[in-house]
Parts: C-alpha cells; structure tokens; sequence
C-alpha cells in the first residue's frame, strides 16, 4: 500500500519517503514515536532480506568497553536464558550473515536470511539481546567474553584471560594494526575516535562490571537506535512486531551520545610509536611512516567519493604518480594508502613501509613536493578519466561477493545518518558522480589537493618504529604486575579467586537446560529445499576453444575468465607462476608503459586480474588441475577491448624491466607480511596440508609460506638473480599462453556470450600452438610438523591429515560433523574455555581434513583439545530438535546467495573439480538424512587422523620454543 509522509504506521511516523534509483528501492524513514527509535526501509525485490539494529557508542577509554559489550549482550537474555543464543543460531538457523560488530563509534547487530520465518526469529533473538541482556545480573559474561584473572590453584600462577582479550592481542600483533589505530588516535586528541574501541590489551584489564552495566544501560535504549529492514518485505507486519515487541515498552529518552567534531589543528604534529619484532628479525628497513589528514566530514558525500577517486589515483593504480616518486626515491619498500569515511571527520593516509626513520623529512619533502607539482602542471588526464570510470564501474556493478547487498548499503547510510543527517545520499551516487566527472574538465582534483591536503593543517606525521623483544618485555611486565597484585593478596583472596575461576570453568562446561534450549526458535526440516542448487553450465565450442557457459542476469556486464593449465609448468619454476601472475598488468607491454597500460584497462573494463589457483580432484586425494587464471570483466560493448588487452598483456608483457620487477617483488612481500595476522589461522593450514597433499603442497609454492621465502630470497640475492627472474617468466608465460592450455569461460546472456565469442578469432591468432607438458609433479609425503616463528603475541594451531590415505569415503553428513565441532566442541573447548578468538575445521572432499585455531593464548592446550575430540564424537549426544538444529545450521552454509560472477566462478570449480549435479544432490541428501549414530561413527576416522600426529604452529616466538618437543623443524618467518 502507499504510505505518506507523516503517516503513523503501527506506532511509527514517517517522516520521509524517497525512491532510491541506483539501488531500485523505495526508501523510507520513520520515527517511533514512544521510544525515539529511527528506523530505514528500503523496500524493494530482493528475496535476501537484512535487518540491523545499531547503538551509537562513543568510547570514553581504550578498556574495550563497546567491543566485550557487543560479544556479550550476545550471551543470553530475558527471552533465551541459554549460554550463547547466537551460537545457537549459528548452528541452526537459514541465515545468509549472522554477526555483529564495532566501530569507533557505533556497534551494529546485523543478521539476513531469505526465509521469512527464520528472518523474523533472527530478529527477536537479537532484539531481545539487546535489550535485555543477562550481562547485566551475570558477572561472569564479562570475565568469560572480556577479561578476568585467571588461578587454578592458590600457589599458581596468575594469568589474564577472555576472548576479546586474547582477539585484540593478536589484532595489535601486526604493525599495520598498530598505525591504523595510532592514525586515528593523533588526528582526532580530544573525541572518543582517540580510543581504541576494540581495547587495547594494556587497558582492558581495568574494565569493572560497574563500568560495563552502566555502558549498556546509558546507551542500548531505543532513543539511541538506528533500526535498519531491506528487502522484498511485509512493512506494516515489520513495524507491527517492532512497536508491539518491543519499542513500545520503552519511553523516550535524551541520550547524549554525539560524536564531537575534532578542533582543527593549527600546525602539523608529530607522533611516535614502537611494534615488536622477533629475536632474529633485523630492524633496519622495518619502519613505517605516514602522513595522516583529518578531511572534512562524512556527511559530504560528494568529497567522499572524489577522495575514493583521488586516494586510487594517488596511491592505488600502477599510474600512482605519488606512490611512484616515494617508490622511485628509495623511500621504503611498498606504498599504500586509504581514505575511511566510517567515522564523523574522514581520514586520509599516505603510508611508507619498510623505510628508516632518518628518511622522516625527505618522505615529507617528496609528498609535498610531488603534490605541488601535480595542482602546478595538472594530474594526467587520462589518469583521472580511468579513476573515475573505475569508480563508477564499480559502483553500478554493485557486487558484495559474499555478504548481502543490503548489509553492504546499511553500513553505507552511516556516513550521514549516525551524525543526525539524512541517511540516503550515501546510496544516491549518480549526482555526485555527474559533478565529479564534469568538475573534472577544469582542475577538480588539482583543487581537492591544493585545499584539503596542501593547505590542511589538521595533519600528523606517524613515526612507527621496529623494536626486538618488544613483546616479551611486554609480556614480563604483565607477569610481574600479575605476580606483585597475586602477593598482595590475602590467602583468603587467593582461594576466592581459584573458586572463581572454578566457577567460570563450570559455567562453560555445563550444558544449557534442554528446556531453555527449547525458547530458542526454529525451523524444521520441512522449511529447507531438499533439490541442491548449482550455477547453471554448458559446454561449448568456438573455434578451437572449450568455453564454459553460465547464463545469468549480469545488468549488460561481461565476465570472462582465461584458465591456463599450470601442469606445463615445470615444478621448480611454479613459483615464477604465481609471480607471473603477480605481474601481469602492472608491467609494461610494447605497446604501453605500465601506467598506460593501467589506464587503458581503468577506461575500458571494470578490471583485469589473474591469479593462480588449485582445484582439488573430488574422487581421488593426489589428482588436481592447478590454473593460472585470468579474470576480466567490461561491459558488453566493451568486450573486444577487453580481450584486446588480455592479448597485449599476455603476449607483448615485457619481463626486462628489472627496476620495476624489483618494486612488484617488494610489494608482493609486504603484502604477504600484512597477510600473517589476519589470516594465520589459513596460512598454519595451508603449510600443514602441504606435507600430505600434492595440491595443497602446490597452493603453499604459489601463495603460502614457501611463496613468501621465494619472493624474499630473490630479494635478497637480487644482483645475482635480476637476470634470470625476467628470464624464467618470459619461459613460464611461453609454457603457459598457447592455444591447447586454454580453458575459457562466460558468465552473463546470450548477447554477453556473443560478445566474447566474436572476439575470440583475433586470440586465437595470438596464441601459440604447443602441448608442452611439464615434468611429472614430485610429491614426498612428509610429517613438517613445524613451528613458525613470529613476533604475533598469539598462535594459530593447526593439525590434521587426509582421512582417504587412511581407507575412509567422504559423506556429505561430515558436514554436520564440521558444523558441530565448529558450533559446538570446538567454540566451547577453544574459544570459550581456552580464550582463542576463534577456531575452525575444514573437510574437503578429497579427504583433508584439518582443525586451526585463531589468535589463540595457547599451544599444547589446543592440541589436547584437538585429541579429546574423539572421546566427544564417539559420545555425542543430540536429540531430534538438536540434529535438526546442526542440520539446518550446515545448509545454510551451503545455501549462502552467489553474486552473478561468483555463481560463473563456482560452475567453473565444480567442472575442474570433476563434480557432477548427481554427485552434489547425493551431498544435500546425506547432510538431510544425517544421525546422530551417523555423527558417532566418526569417532574412529578422528581418531586415525589425529594419530597421525601432523601439526603446524604459527605463533609467537617465545612459545613456540617453549613448546619445542612438538616440532621436526622450527622456522623464522620474516627475515
């Protein structure tokens, strides 16, 4: 029905009402009129609906107050008196995203499902958990999610445990971690945007219950809230439920909560900080330095998106004139940038790594000297011109890859709607795109620059440095505060704080009451597709090349993907495969300088990339087809251009150019290096695989550990191997492009399939004959067991095997086994009891199978956990509501909505990995009709498996050594 503007609606007044063209959605703002609550609908036919409910919460210190808030109020409620509804959730709902997360200055409670009654239960769970947490009468909530002290035993020693605790540890392992938070913190000295709201692990530990209740009662109010509802939606039966359910039980409140502007600054300053490095680690070449600008305000959407534009152009693009003069003057080793508009005064940062901190003036110099001379004699025009057609590319694509569009577009309306401004124009980008691109023809950016970085002082120069042992004087400084606060104790207290930690122990060991288990809503078996759903698929012919074609609605953009078979790649030079792939496109062609190049690709394509990748053979655990993999995408009259290019760049690439060879390498081992704290857990799993599986052993050459030793060893001896790189490329890119090694694939209509088709005749021109067949793949099966060595203040614990060496078949119900011990045993063993952030299993169904623990305090602990899991399968319990829970909880995961491109991609993995539609529909049947007898017969091939013994720990130095009888071999990550 329509609705007008100042309409009550079921308790809510709407107060606009607008149509959103670039995202073809009727918006509408409403304000509940009791309670003061705001509330967004964008109403349109996206079956994947999203609801959100967001608390401005400004941090007053760095105790982390706002993050343990947001894992807590997550743990049981008025409604669901259990542990940890969202776990239970997790295991048993239809959910497409199910989290919740902090930012400086606001916490968000998101979850999305495309069935209706699952999206409703999702949301009073989370309703209720907000509002009527158990956090508050529970005291042992905050020491189970935040911190507590923890003594087993009253001669024991006293340790600090929680999982945000343990998370925000490894979070400020990486250095990178360190600048971003130290950025924010120096612009902005007098707002809450100066603390960390995450915590910093020096100051969580003064958090108090107190602090904590006070927090959620001052700002988790209705008057606080920003109410968010996307999708093909019943609105009036929505907003009925929300004033009937909850909002109407609350009156309106005045909440000061506003984020303070930061006084500008009227001169530069200065800041310093120091990042640990292991005992090895050389220190020269290890420094960062940044130049930081508070822009603007949020609000201005127009400035958001030109800063998008000139941060890529600046510092992105291989055209990057500022990123090439601090490379070209031997600043540091990579160069990178951001502009982040999530927060009231946007920032945006030019950033040095791997520089020296007597390089602090020339850095400046070059900065300012290189943006003069850009407002002075104007920035390329064809530079500008490809950013900007990059930008808007990317904008009408509106691709989310994994994560629902509607998450994507909420976080977007906080640019303006958490500083009380209207939420829309964040989404409504064609007006500023169209001033943009107009502006652009007379000096708009020269302008951007002269303004809001050359004449803003509200500016700081960042000085991180290196410094070894860092974390352990950290660490015997926290022991030896722990170890004078434990003696000032009486004994009384002592044997207090041992039963303390008794009870908490208890509290996570006791299994939830079945009856209030039962509160939790759910669905049955009935509400879930019983037929699997794959891309769709069809093989055909042009000319002398396969092609993979997956009809799907692509909005007239053309996705076309180039595999070449790595297998005629020797094995020794695999490696320089995924350097080549590394590459390609930021070197130059004959054709076009590098900058040119990138260029060309920015004004004609929404982007040309390639990477290598493995896709493991489903029947049998040693066969796989490993591919370097060309991915490119335009609309479609702009396909002939497209593959024009991939010609150009695939057979005129020149791989003479050593100076520029030499910055790729270096920014390709910088990158690497921000990689190992953020996705550890991946990189321990991926070496462990590799010592029994010859694809993941491929994987590991090509883009693990063993890949970032290769790259750093060619840097290291790069006078006497320039030569022979450039060399080795070129005989790998000749091996590689010939017609026979070519697979093609097309996503999008029969015209976008035309498109490519008609293009293809001047390739296969292009393309050299030839069947070279590499040397047969080496593969020696080996127990690594190795521990690698870094300055993380965390670990991340990985083991496993391949149960099909051991004489076992894969069932799709091993994916309720992975979803129960993920959800279940594992969440309560690691993250819960043990302190871990996080931990995961991986089953494959060529029979690896490995368990990885995240940003975890402990080693020889996880690795028991990981043994005593047999015992818990081989006695696993569940009734019919819980089989039915874990169930439903492993399709969701499976069932999560694919972007057009993404489902192209997935048909192309289930053909290289040999799969057919039977054999996907035999999975879903045997994950339906799985048992919990089905779930106990896993017992032994666990048991198998972790017999094995085969372990690999990335983690902290320090103890890793501690814990050396675990290991054959220890290993220094970074040099």
């Amino acid at each position: 029905m329509p609705y007008d503007v100042d309409q009550v609606i079921h308790g809510f007044l709407l107060q606009k009402k607008a149509y959103v063209e670039e995202i073809k959605s009727e918006g509408l703002l409403f304000e509940h009129k009791k309670s003061g609550a705001r509330l967004l609908v964008l109403l349109n036919d996206d079956e994947n609906k999203v609801f959100s409910i967001t608390f401005r919460t400004p941090p007053a210190s760095s105790n982390g107050l706002p993050h343990i808030l947001e894992h807590s109020v997550l743990n049981g409620s008025r409604k669901y008196p259990v542990k940890e509804p969202f776990v239970e959730l997790a295991k048993g709902s239809l959910n497409t995203f199910l989290n919740a997360m902090t930012y400086s200055d606001k916490t968000m409670y998101p979850v999305a499902s495309m069935n209706d009654k699952d999206f409703r239960n999702l949301m009073d769970v989370y309703l209720d958990a907000v509002f009527y947490p158990n956090l508050v009468n529970d005291p042992e909530i905050l020491k189970q999610e935040g911190w507590h002290y923890e003594l087993k035993e009253p001669d024991g020693e006293i340790t600090y445990r929680g999982v945000v605790y343990n998370e925000m540890k490894g979070a400020f392992s990486s250095p990178e971690s360190v600048l971003f938070r130290k950025i924010q913190e120096s612009l902005f000295p007098d707002t809450p945007y100066h603390f960390e709201s995450g915590g910093d692990p020096d100051v969580i530990p003064t958090l108090t219950q107190e602090e904590f209740v006070s927090f959620h009662r001052t700002y988790y109010h209705p008057s606080n809230s920003y109410l968010f509802l996307y999708g093909k939606l019943n609105l009036e039966e929505q907003l009925e439920y929300l004033d009937q359910e909850y909002l109407s039980h609350f009156d309106r409140k005045k909440i000061d909560s506003a984020i303070p502007l930061q006084k500008p600054f009227s001169e530069q300053r200065e800041v310093k900080a120091e990042y640990s490095i292991s005992s090895t680690e050389k220190e020269r070449d290890k420094s960062f330095l940044s130049l930081n600008f508070a822009v603007g305000t949020s609000t201005d959407e127009e400035k958001n998106v030109a800063f998008d534009i000139l941060e890529y152009m600046l510092l992105e693009t291989p055209a990057a004139p500022l990123k090439k003069a601090l490379i070209e003057a031997g600043l540091g080793k990579d160069v990178f940038g951001f502009y982040d508009s999530s927060i009231r005064q946007p920032v945006f940062s030019i950033v040095v790594k791997n520089t020296n901190p007597e390089e602090k003036e020339r850095f400046q110099q070059v900065v300012w000297d290189t943006l003069k001379g850009l407002v002075k004699n104007g920035i390329d025009k064809e530079l500008v011109e490809s950013a900007i057609n990059r930008k808007e590319f990317t904008l009408r694509e509106a691709d989310a890859r994994n994560y629902p569009k509607g998450l994507i577009y909420n976080i977007q309306v906080f640019n303006s709607w958490l500083y009380d401004e209207d939420p829309l124009p964040p989404l409504q980008y064609e007006q500023p795109l169209s001033k943009i691109k107009e502006g652009a023809k007379n000096r708009y950016f020269e302008t951007l620059i002269e303004k809001d970085l050359l004449n803003n002082p509200h500016r700081t120069l960042f000085l991180l440095t290196p410094k070894k042992g860092l974390e352990e004087e950290k660490a015997k400084e926290t022991r030896e505060k722990l170890k004078a606060y434990k003696a000032s104790l009486t004994e009384e207290e002592r044997r207090e704080m041992v039963q303390e930690t008794e009870s908490l122990l208890k509290r996570q060991i006791t299994p939830d009451d079945p009856e209030q288990l039962a509160k939790i809503p759910l669905l049955s078996l009935e509400d879930v597709r019983k037929e699997a759903e794959i891309p769709a698929t069809e093989e055909r012919q042009e000319g002398n090349f396969n092609v993979l074609y997956h009809p799907q609605q692509t909005n007239k953009i053309t996705y076309v993907n180039l595999y070449f078979d790595l297998a005629r790649v020797d094995q020794g030079l695999l490696p320089y495969a995924a350097l080549l792939a590394g590459i390609l496109s930021k070197v130059s062609t004959e054709n076009n300088s590098y900058e040119q190049l990138s260029n060309e690709i920015n004004l004609h394509t929404g982007g040309i990339q390639f990477a290598t990748g493995v896709y493991q053979d489903h029947r049998q655990e040693s066969l796989f087809q490993s591919k370097l993999i060309v991915r490119g995408k335009a609309l479609t009259d702009k396909v002939p251009k497209l593959i024009k290019l991939i010609e150009e760049i695939l057979f005129t690439s020149r791989y003479d150019e050593e100076k520029r060879l030499k910055e790729l390498l270096e920014e390709t081992r910088s990158r690497m290096e921000m990689a190992l704290y953020d996705r550890g857990h991946m990189i321990a799993a991926t070496r462990l695989l590799s010592y029994f599986s010859p694809g993941a052993k491929v994987s590991e050459e090509t883009g693990g550990i063993a890949f970032y030793h290769f790259v750093s060893g060619l840097l290291n001896e790069w006078e006497g191997k320039k030569g022979e790189i450039g060399r080795n490329l070129k005989k790998v890119a000749e091996s590689l492009f010939t017609k026979e090694n070519l697979l093609i694939s097309v996503t999008g209509g029969e015209e976008e399939y035309k498109s490519v088709a008609e293009s293809l005749p001047a390739l296969e021109a292009a393309l050299k004959e030839g069947m070279r067949r590499g040397e047969p793949f080496r593969f020696q099966d080996e127990k690594g067991n190795e521990g690698l060595m870094t300055a993380a203040k965390v670990q991340y614990v990985a083991k496993g095997y391949n149960f099909k060496k051991l004489g076992y078949d894969y069932s799709g119900s091993m994916q309720v086994l992975k979803t129960i011990l993920n959800l279940d045993y594992l969440w309560n063993k690691v993250r819960v009891q043990g302190g871990a952030y996080g931990s995961l299993v991986g089953i494959d169904r060529n029979g690896n199978i490995y368990f990885a623990s995240y940003r975890d305090p402990n080693l020889e602990e996880t690795l028991k956990a990981y043994d005593e899991m047999v015992q818990y399968v081989r006695n696993f319990q569940a009734d019919e509501r819980e089989m039915t829970k874990y169930i439903l909880g492993t399709i969701s995961r499976l069932d999560t909505p694919l972007s057009p491109s993404m489902k192209g991609e997935k048909g192309d993995a289930l053909y290289f990995s040999g799969l057919t539609k039977e054999e996907v529909q035999k999975e879903r049947d045997e994950i339906l009709s799985t048992t919990v007898e089905t779930i106990r017969q896993y017992a032994d091939l666990l048991d198998q498996v972790l017999n094995e013994k085969v372990i690999c720990v990335l983690g902290n130095e320090e103890k890793i050594r501690a814990n050396r009888a675990f290991f054959n071999r220890l290993v220094q990550v970074l040099d």
